[in-house]
């Protein structure tokens, strides 16, 4: 990946902390949107924007099939990884 997508990454991350702390909650393991919610305490509806955010950018992925309305498990990516090591080596979240 190259430094400047990197860094777009990580700023489009950082800029909201709905993205911050679903990307936060996903590098300890794949979750639903309810359980990220619970974990967070925070509204469903904006993890479940935040994800549909990360996942346009690459940085989670949904883990069960597309038309799965109910228990959508969504992971972290590699490249998700990547970006959120980067925002906590700098202290930016």
């Amino acid at each position: 990946m190259a430094d400047f997508d990197q860094w777009d990454k990580v700023s489009y991350v950082i800029s909201s902390r709905y993205r911050v702390e679903t990307i936060r909650r996903l590098s300890e393991g794949p979750a639903t949107p309810s359980l990220i919610a619970s974990d967070r305490e925070l509204s469903i509806a904006h993890v479940s924007r935040a994800l549909q955010e990360l996942r346009e950018m690459d940085l989670v992925d949904l883990l069960v099939s597309e038309d799965r309305k109910k228990g959508r498990v969504y992971g972290i990516t590699d490249e998700g990884v990547e970006v959120w090591e980067t925002i906590e080596r700098k202290n930016m979240a």
